[in-house]
């Protein structure tokens, strides 16, 4: 009572609690920190970064900074100066990189490195050019190749065999293959116009593309351009993609784009709210529910298809209140939960499983009070929580391939196995694409 919340020690004392109980029991733990030299708002981490490394021991840890070494066209040369001043930075404030990662575009000589070193007192074998490549899945091979991995084992004092990475060496060869096929796959959302804000769902669809050896070519169509312009725009698609988002901007145009994907039989999928188009275009011109909707876009609704629950279940199966007050998201559910698939379904088949652990990031919920009215017309729900209260997975069983799902499944995806889901979504894209240059 009384005290004073200081940034010292009170601030870095949390950051240190936090970044030893995220590392758990791993026997190593590496530890990110954002920002730029210099910058105030990374200077409590820094310096906890600093009171860390203390307390552990340099035997423990080791630092590594990442700079720029720029390359002047006009003078055709490379310039130390701001990696020189970025560890004096550094230095200043008590961290003495051991590591330099030197971010350039041309090859850094050994002259040049020898000079780094010199002045920032930073072993010349640790000074390690990193150079622009065409693919990050270049990195970890160009990384290896500079003798980083060997030389972290050695500073540690750890004996390991040399990584072995031929299988991230084929996903870099299929990378820059000539693949066999080529498909478009519109994706309908609201933030087109900064398309990193679905960087995730572009590395699946990619993944994906590596998977089935296909180019994924990806067209961001803008939803109120379908409510101005009309469904016209989605014509030479071979697949539809409906990611998630909040808010009602741009909902008529997803939910159009929905109803085109549907009747026209071309793969469809859709993720978290677009999971919940699907479901309030069905319930609209196929159950005849005259204004279905979501309360997150219409609290009066007269159908809530979608609605908000603030009872959740953890993945330990204990039901936890969420409010506004709470720690866990406000009433958000967030992470990974387990999901149950029914049996017979195409997800099911998909996913070869019969349990399923996804990650969600999401507020409103399936209404139970009308899945059977929708079951009655031809939809399945054929994933759903373990308590067998809320859907997860939607599909279309007589539709060619219409799959849509609460959960996030990009965030699981990865490059050298890619996700079952959007793996089979590129498949079934793919076999549109050659029906319709048949037809054609």
């Amino acid at each position: 009572m009384g005290g004073t919340v200081q940034v010292i020690p009170h601030i870095t004392d949390e950051i240190k609690r936090r970044v030893v109980e995220g590392a758990g029991d791993a026997e190593v733990a590496v530890v990110e920190v954002g920002g730029t030299a210099g910058d105030i708002e990374s200077q409590p981490f820094l310096e906890a970064v600093r009171q860390l490394k203390l307390e552990l021991g340099s035997a423990h840890a080791l630092l590594m900074h990442l700079t720029l070494i720029p390359f002047i066209p006009t003078a055709g040369e490379i310039k130390t100066k701001p990696t020189q001043h970025s560890v004096k930075e550094l230095r200043s404030i008590g961290l003495q990189p051991e590591v330099l990662l030197c971010r350039c575009s041309v090859d850094v000589d050994e002259g040049a490195r020898r000079k780094i070193s010199l002045f920032t007192n930073v072993e010349e074998r640790a000074v390690i050019p990193l150079m622009d490549a065409d693919s990050i899945y270049q990195i970890p091979g160009n990384l290896k190749e500079s003798g980083l991995d060997d030389y972290i084992l050695e500073r540690f004092g750890l004996s390991q065999p040399s990584a072995d990475l031929s299988e991230w060496d084929d996903v870099v060869r299929r990378e820059f293959s000539q693949r066999q096929g080529v498909v478009r796959v519109g994706m309908v959302g609201k933030y087109v116009d900064l398309v990193d804000a679905y960087k995730s769902l572009n590395e699946a669809l990619d993944h994906a593309g590596l998977q089935t050896d296909t180019r994924v070519e990806i067209d961001y169509i803008d939803a109120e351009e379908i409510e101005s312009q009309g469904v016209g725009l989605l014509s030479q698609l071979d697949a539809i993609l409906v990611p998630g988002g909040f808010g009602d901007r741009g909902i008529q145009g997803k939910i159009e784009a929905v109803r085109y994907a549907r009747e026209q039989g071309i793969p469809f999928l859709g993720i978290c709210l677009g999971m919940h188009m699907a479901l309030i275009e069905y319930a609209r011109n196929v159950c005849n529910l005259e204004g279905a909707h979501s309360t997150e876009m219409q609290a009066d609704t007269p159908h809530p298809i979608i609605a908000l629950i603030t009872e959740w279940q953890t993945a330990d199966g204990e039901v936890e209140q969420r409010s506004e007050d709470s720690d866990l998201g406000g009433t958000m559910r967030l992470g990974a939960q387990p999901c149950r698939l029914v049996e017979g379904t195409r997800t099911q088949a998909i996913y070869n499983a019969d349990e399923i652990s996804e990650r969600h990031r999401h507020r409103y919920e399936v209404n139970s009070n009308y899945v059977a009215r929708l079951e009655e017309v031809d939809m399945k729900m054929s994933g759903w929580s373990l308590d067998g209260e809320l859907v997860e997975i939607i599909e279309l069983p007589a539709h060619p391939w219409f799959v849509a799902c609460q959960f996030h499944p990009e965030f699981k995806s990865r490059p050298r196995g890619g996700h079952p889901l959007f793996t089979g979504y590129i498949e079934a894209a793919l076999a549109n694409a050659c029906q319709r240059g048949d037809a054609a």
